[in-house]
């Protein structure tokens, strides 16, 4: 094989006079179509001199003389500046050529040259031979033999640059290129592959350099600090502080941050971000470490963390705080990073303990009830597909606003629902002649000094009506789900309890601040509470103490239980199709139970399945699975606490809270959404251990 610093040797032409002769007539063409056609002027000028001559001989053979030089003038000094031209363009392609050569052999950075249909290599320069460690040329390699792993298929599809780095050993290079057609003699054309191989391995070490000191901050929670030190005399909470600090300083360590505690509840670490990486993979391990901490009343420690990254100093603070407001409205015992874009979870599988109290309720109450009265009119809504916990929490809302006298009204969607019940028993009031109202009606109704409602939904997707939401100058939400990466943002009042069992348990409780027992109808009374027996399905799941206490003051109002039990009931078919899906279900893993049919269901139907799935012994968790009629999969998690179902849904787009959840799948078939199911249990289990 030839030298590379030798000249390749261009392959000759069999008739050498063609290469001459090629070059010369495609100057000649560019000439003469650099000239312009005055040919027609002389022809006319010879005309004017025909006529001119039928009236006046003499003077018309003169202007045909005159012509007839001044056209051999024109073809003189166009023969001579042709041939300028001519000699123009060979000593320009002569020097264009060689310098084409020359930047080619001496370039500063490799290159090579290759087919990409077939990868074979043409041509490489001496800085390419280098970096793949070769001596001679590489003809008749191909260029994944040199460099392997290296794809070719950005080029075939028009790109000019590489989407990835290419390694070759330990350097990291950048490539460009272009494509090009060849012709050779009469042969069919062939493209060619130019490529230009930019070692950029310094520039990407100083880019990880650069990023990875960028400052990360956040902001360490003892989520159930009072309750930890209640009852323990000094020595005992010192002793509990102690053992809190030790093991942040042993999770701190290794990043040589900043460690402060500015609360008696509350540290802030600043560490750079090339060791975040690190505490990501580990899962956040000092959430583990404290929650084996424990009180001597018996409690475990428990704590969140709040990490603000990804901009500058101004805003690092405010991230963190968000993250872990995040972290806390979730459920506390977990990590949620903030940066620019979005948020990122982790943990939160700890069991929820409630940690509400009344003063709380009394002053959202009050504060509630302010806006009320200043609104002209208020609107209520809950989530898409309406149930009885979102219809029952709005007819509280509009008990609020009738005491307080002003006009209110509930959105709610066409068609049916599972409140469809409860919204025609609604309707037979005087009080609700119009109270219920459509989206579009809502937006034409709408002013400035309107107040809209939003309960038992954070998600400013998953409301009735988003439109009204975004209209609204002046928005409440009252919720007791998990708060998701996309809530609703500049709420004039947030009332976020994810320990309460329902939103019309939430709303119960503020009633009981804002109207006396019999302000309240029985109607609006039993909506409440239906909604509260369906969230803690007949007060067995996420019941407290504030649960009983709610129920109780709506059975003074006059709600009747027996009245609330015959919205629960089905008929035969929906009865018959609850017990089908049962009937596919199938244990999987770790009590986790899984029901997957490939024909639609009532959601209302797939969700009681759920529960009654929890029903069987050994269960800790139930998931049915079922397609509709618009190519979505819709998933129904349910869970009696020790498996959080909302942490696996969240994976696959859903949201709830540890014992119920949902999500739905658009453009995908049962079995698809079934394997990325149990993908997400497997990782939540495998996070478990």
């Amino acid at each position: 094989m030839p030298n590379n610093e030798s000249k390749p040797e261009p392959k000759r032409s069999a008739n050498p006079e063609a290469k001459r002769e090629k070059p010369e007539k495609s100057s000649s063409t560019l000439a003469r179509a650099l000239e312009p056609r005055v040919w027609i002027y002389f022809l006319f000028l010879l005309i004017f001199s025909g006529v001119t001559a039928l009236f006046r001989p003499y003077v018309g053979m003169a202007e045909a003389a005159a012509t007839l030089l001044l056209f051999c003038v024109h073809k003189l000094s166009s023969r001579s500046r042709q041939q300028a031209v001519e000699h123009y363009i060979a000593s320009t392609g002569e020097e264009l050529g060689a310098a084409g050569n020359d930047v080619m052999l001496n370039a500063p950075f490799p290159m090579v040259i290759f087919r990409p249909d077939t990868d074979e290599i043409i041509w490489s320069n001496e800085l390419f031979l280098r970096i793949t460690g070769e001596r001679e040329h590489l003809f008749d390699t191909k260029i994944t033999s040199a460099v392997p792993g290296f794809d070719t298929r950005w080029l075939m599809e028009g790109k000019t640059e590489c989407p990835s780095t290419v390694m070759i050993d330990d350097r990291k290079f950048t490539v460009f290129g272009h494509m090009a057609r060849t012709k050779s003699g009469r042969s069919s054309a062939s493209i060619i592959a130019t490529t230009y191989w930019l070692d950029v391995t310094d520039d990407l070490a100083l880019k990880d350099l650069y990023y990875g000191s960028r400052p990360v901050v956040a902001i360490l929670t003892i989520d159930n600090y009072d309750d930890l030190c209640r009852g323990l005399n000094d020595n005992a909470r010192s002793a509990l502080r102690s053992a809190i600090d030790e093991q942040i300083e042993l999770w701190t360590k290794p990043t040589n941050g900043l460690v402060l505690r500015y609360d008696r509840d509350r540290y802030l670490f600043v560490f750079e971000e090339q060791y975040l990486n690190a505490l990501q993979e580990a899962k956040f391990a000092l959430l583990d470490a404290v929650r084996k901490i424990n009180s001597t009343n018996g409690l475990s420690a428990s704590m969140s963390i709040g990490i603000g990254m990804d901009t500058n100093f101004a805003e690092l603070l405010q991230f963190a705080s968000l993250a872990t407001e995040m972290a806390l409205s979730r459920g506390g015992d977990q990590a949620v990073i903030k940066n620019r874009f979005n948020f990122e979870f982790y943990g939160g599988r700890a069991k929820e303990t409630e940690r509400r109290t009344k003063v709380k309720s009394r002053v959202m109450a009050n504060a509630l009830g302010g806006l009320i009265s200043s609104a002209s009119t208020v609107y209520t809504m809950g989530h898409k597909f309406t149930d009885l916990d979102s219809i029952g929490a709005c007819a509280g809302i509009v008990a609020a606003a009738r005491k307080n006298g002003v006009r209110a009204r509930i959105v709610i969607e066409s068609g049916n629902n599972p409140s469809t019940i409860m919204v025609n028993r609604l309707r037979q009031l005087p009080e609700y002649k119009d109270v219920f109202i459509t989206a579009d009606t809502a937006m034409l109704e709408a002013d400035n000094h309107s107040l809209l409602v939003v309960v038992d939904t954070n998600r400013p997707d998953q409301v009735v009506a988003e439109q009204l939401l975004l209209s609204c100058n002046k928005v409440a939400v009252i919720d007791h789900h998990q708060r998701s990466a996309k809530y609703i943002e500049n709420a004039a009042l947030n009332y976020h309890e994810p320990y309460a069992s329902s939103a019309s348990e939430l709303v119960t409780e503020l009633l009981q601040y804002l109207l006396d027992s019999t302000d309240l109808l029985r109607g609006e009374a039993e909506a409440l509470l239906a909604g509260i027996v369906l969230d803690t399905k007949s007060f067995t799941l996420r019941t407290g103490g504030r649960t009983f206490e709610a129920a109780a003051f709506l059975r003074r109002c006059g709600a009747d239980t027996v009245e609330v039990k015959r919205l629960f009931q089905n008929n035969l078919s929906d009865t018959i199709a609850k017990f089908d899906i049962i009937s596919n279900a199938h244990t999987y893993k770790n009590g986790v139970v899984i029901a997957a049919v490939n024909h639609t269901v009532g959601r209302v139907t797939a969700a009681q399945a759920a529960d009654e799935l929890l029903n069987v012994a050994g269960t800790a968790a139930s998931f049915v699975l079922f397609p509709d009629d618009e190519s979505r999969v819709y998933i129904s998690g349910r869970s009696i606490g020790d498996v959080n179902v909302q942490v696996i849904l969240e994976t696959l787009g859903g949201g709830g809270n540890a014992a119920a959840a949902a999500a739905q799948i658009p453009g995908a078939d049962v079995d698809k959404v079934l394997q990325q199911l149990l993908r997400a249990i497997d990782e939540y289990f495998k996070d478990e251990e």
